[in-house]
């Protein structure tokens, strides 16, 4: 393959795919990085080490036919087809040694391959494949990526799910051994959550990540012969580069990208899918050079347990960065340790090499690293993909090594890389090469042949054994928290938790958490399934579409313990007296297992810089009951509470003697004080109903009656929320109910329409037209939803937009503008759409016009984002 560039003269013989000299390539690297930086010894053998182990890697050219880059330059995108690329295995790591390339009998050298593994006795390596490419087909119909698996004494390839059409049926990727023997990998054939879809009356379909460019890929587990495949995340974005840990336990990056959130993090989870946690990195990307965004991938734990990743952005014009050992077992991000190693400042985190690795797009002294693969033999070696530092010669078109004053010229334009592989000793911290990059080429991959001890087995957890049976059953979870007023381990509540749940102390209305909503992701279907314009999100489809699952009241210390669906991306949100959210928006997504009980200490400020998704991050700030079989102070005597219980558990304990009719959520948001003790003044109970409307109610009405996991609260503007405002809201005489008292009816002549009281053509009152009708902005949506979320210009009352003159331009002539109306409400949430609500507070101008359940109605639709549909099916089909 031709390149832009040739090798000038006296580099030409270095950069050609073989084997020259140790004291040759020294030479190189030393002018590549002067400082030493990478040292390699001189006037050695040719073969100055011989590891009799064999090597598999992936390498495919670099660039496609057009000349621009086939290897992704951003690793989030996962479905590519980087033609040309194979598996190629080497009987010895060692630069003399002969490869052979062992896909290209099923790939015709058309295919591809990534997701390298090795299985822990080093006789079989196992990896993700597609192929061969054909010319003749579009991209979504050319073969998808499948699981194979080479057995390396027997020189025999095979494909781990033997059906067309079972293999046929997703995109699969990544895949890793697990200690049982089953297959872990990454598909974007999402069984569980389709099974949910229809339980929500939804065709089945591979749901989009929340960037809508692609499949989501989430963790699955197979057998070893491809059978009972299992989905065991349910993430909305990307999971990548899953491994095994010696506990056991699956270690893997996790695109976190809800709302405001982008950043892939490193989580880890059970193999059945509980335990879901993340391990490190929420918190830490701005670690890359001079302080530069980066994300974690490739992660692989070492000997020692700590963790080696590869630190770089998600672009990178040369698709690698710098590898990092991290002390995951004392940091949960850069500075901040457990609450175990409280005290400890780090840093966490560290560079594995001393080479000068840049992670933004300058020219790096120290090469850039691909991928890394720790060996577990004792020697605490390292096989990388990396490539050196190259510049290129703009004047003269050549590719020449790198060294200070070319590095330090402002003009300096990185050359295209040459990945080879190399084994780094740390002890000597030497990088000796193993396999030679080629240019024009991207060696990738690479897994060591080597034994090793086989991880911890994690069994699945069995219902009536590990898990309630009857949770199973109703194919629940439990979310247990033990306070919301617990923010990253500090008691923050006034004066603080144990007296705000005294209701002798603190009446039940000065408590500022009221209630838990419970949300869901939305799964989004690509064109071929529901083509549909993005204006259905509405003013902004930062939050998606997002359904909410039920509410529940949170208990007097702040504590919560309710069923949640199992299998479903969750979310949460803490709500006050009104039902509207305090606070941020929770931007991660949980989920449980059935049966499985998730259990937190509380929340987090995500201004804070501390991070709280992990376990150990902190110890809890609510200590619970300080007694056993006794009420907690100042409560009724009817519920007691065990040594350490939380309110929440000690409630649900008791309700579960009968019916466990407390750990229910409901769609209705009501609250029942059962925490004042008998002789105390109770606080009046109250509730905001959807059998309360007088327009259509947005969930089910079996739902209204009883809840189950299949319940569901969908709103839609057009559906749910307009339909308020033409709502008659007359009030009549009481002895004559043909007497019109007053008409609040918001559509009326003379309010919010563009009528005044005798039907003439007028300004809508407070510029605000709520009436039936398109925008004229945004012509599939109403001009309510417009004007109510974007704002408009005012209008005169022959509805012409009113200009004001602002002042000359530089000819003298007059500048003239609209002036323009702010919106009344907000898609940051209910309790940021002020200029609405306050209308409706006591003594002002709009109170009592809407209902508590219709106020409850739109706050929620607000706080979940305000979007005009929140169920892509819901879309009138043109």
């Amino acid at each position: 393959m031709r390149t832009d560039a040739t090798i000038d003269g006296s580099s030409a013989e270095r950069f050609q795919g073989r084997w020259v000299s140790l004291l040759l390539l020294s030479a190189m690297l030393a002018a590549c990085g002067e400082d030493g930086s990478v040292g390699v010894g001189s006037g050695q053998d040719p073969d100055p080490v011989v590891l009799d182990f064999p090597i598999a890697y992936t390498k495919g050219p670099l660039l496609d036919t057009d000349m621009q880059a086939q290897v992704n330059t951003d690793f989030r995108e996962l479905e590519r087809f980087a033609v040309g690329t194979d598996l190629y295995m080497r009987d010895r790591a060692s630069p003399s040694a002969l490869d052979r390339n062992i896909t290209s009998s099923v790939t015709e050298e058309q295919g591809d391959v990534a997701g390298v593994e090795i299985s822990v006795d080093g006789t079989r390596v196992l990896f993700a494949m597609r192929g061969p490419f054909d010319p003749n087909l579009d991209e979504d119909e050319q073969p998808s990526w499948n699981i194979w698996e080479y057995d390396i004494p027997g020189d025999t390839l095979r494909r781990i799910i033997e059906s067309d059409l079972t293999a046929e049926a997703g995109q699969d990727l990544a895949p890793h051994y697990l200690p049982d023997g089953r297959i872990l990998f990454l598909s974007t054939r999402q069984r569980q959550a389709k099974a949910i879809m229809l339980d929500e009356g939804k065709p089945q379909f591979e749901a989009l990540d929340e960037s809508r460019n692609e499949p989501a890929h989430v963790l699955h587990v197979m057998n070893a012969d491809g059978s009972d495949i299992r989905q065991i995340s349910f993430n909305q974005s990307h999971d990548f580069d899953p491994s095994v840990l010696s506990d056991g336990r699956i270690l893997f990056s996790r695109w976190d990208n809800a709302g405001s959130v982008n950043a892939v993090n490193l989580y880890r989870v059970n193999p059945d899918g509980t335990g879901l946690e993340l391990l490190y990195g929420a918190e830490s990307h701005q670690t890359g050079t001079d302080g530069g965004r980066v994300e974690f991938i490739g992660a692989r734990e070492m000997p020692d347990g700590r963790i080696m990743a590869i630190l770089r952005p998600a672009v990178h014009p040369e698709f690698g960065g710098d590898i990092v050992i991290i002390d995951v077992p004392t940091y949960v991000e850069y500075s901040q340790p457990t609450a175990a190693n409280a005290g400890m400042v780090g840093p966490a985190q560290v560079s594995a090499t001393p080479n000068q690795v840049r992670t933004d797009a300058l020219p790096s002294r120290g090469g850039r690293f691909g991928s890394a693969f720790p060996l577990w033999d004792g020697t605490n070696r390292v096989l990388t993909s990396w490539a050196i530092c190259r510049l290129l010669d703009v004047d003269t078109a050549t590719i020449v090594p790198c060294s200070d004053d070319r590095l330090t010229d402002p003009a300096a334009q990185n050359a295209q890389p040459l990945y080879g592989i190399w084994m780094y000793d740390p002890a000597s911290e030497t990088q000796l090469p193993i396999v030679l990059g080629e240019e024009g080429m991207y060696i990738g991959e690479v897994v060591a042949a080597q034994p090793r001890s086989n991880p911890a087995v994690i069994p699945d957890k069995i219902a009536g054994v590990d898990l309630d049976a009857d949770l199973v059953d109703e194919n629940v979870g439990l979310l247990n928290i033990r306070s919301v007023y617990d923010i990253g381990g500090v008691d923050t509540a006034v004066p603080d938790i144990a007296t705000l749940a005294d209701p002798t102390q603190v009446t039940p209305a000065a408590r500022p958490a009221r209630f838990l909503r419970i949300e869901k992701a939305v799964p989004i279907p690509d064109d071929d399934v529901l083509d549909f314009e993005n204006t259905a999100f509405g003013i902004s489809a930062q939050q998606g579409m997002r359904e909410i699952l039920g509410y529940v009241p949170i208990e007097p210390d702040g504590s919560v313990r309710v069923k949640v669906p199992a299998m479903v991306p969750l979310a949460v949100s803490v709500l006050d007296v009104n039902g509207r959210r305090i606070g941020a928006r929770h931007q991660n997504w949980l989920q449980v297992l059935p049966g499985e009980e998730l259990r937190c200490n509380g929340c987090h400020s995500p201004a804070s810089g501390l991070s709280h998704g992990r376990r150990d991050s902190f110890a809890s700030a609510h200590a619970g009951a300080q007694t056993t079989a006794q009420p907690f102070p100042g409560t009724s005597p009817a519920i007691f509470a065990d040594f350490g219980e939380t309110m929440a558990e000690a409630r649900t304990r008791l309700s579960c003697a009968t019916d466990c009719a407390a750990l229910a959520p409901g769609v209705d948001v009501v609250y029942d004080d059962v925490w004042s003790a008998p002789d105390a003044m109770a606080e009046p109970s109250f509730a905001y109903r959807y059998a309360d409307l007088a327009t259509p109610p947005p969930t089910a009405l079996s739902c209204l009656a009883a809840w189950t996991a299949r319940c569901r609260i969908v709103i839609n503007y057009e559906t749910h929320i307009h339909p308020l405002w033409g709502l008659s809201r007359q009030i009549l005489d009481v002895d004559d109910p043909n007497v019109v008292l007053q008409d609040h009816t918001c559509t009326q002549a003379g309010c919010h329409a563009p009528l005044d009281a005798m039907n003439n053509t007028a300004a809508p009152a407070a510029q605000l037209d709520l009436t039936d009708g398109l925008s004229e902005q945004v012509m599939d949506r109403f001009n309510s939803y417009q004007e109510l979320l974007a704002g408009d210009n005012a209008v005169d009352d022959m509805l012409q937009d009113i200009v004001i003159d602002v002042g000359p331009d530089a000819d003298g002539n007059p500048i003239l503008v609209n002036v323009p109306v702010a919106p009344a409400m907000s898609v940051q949430g209910a309790n940021a759409s002020v200029r609405f609500f306050s209308l409706f507070a006591p003594g002002q101008s709009h109170e009592g016009r809407l209902s508590p359940a219709e106020l409850r109605l739109v706050s929620e639709w607000l706080d979940l984002g305000g979007q005009y549909y929140n169920n892509p099916f819901d879309i009138p089909v043109n």
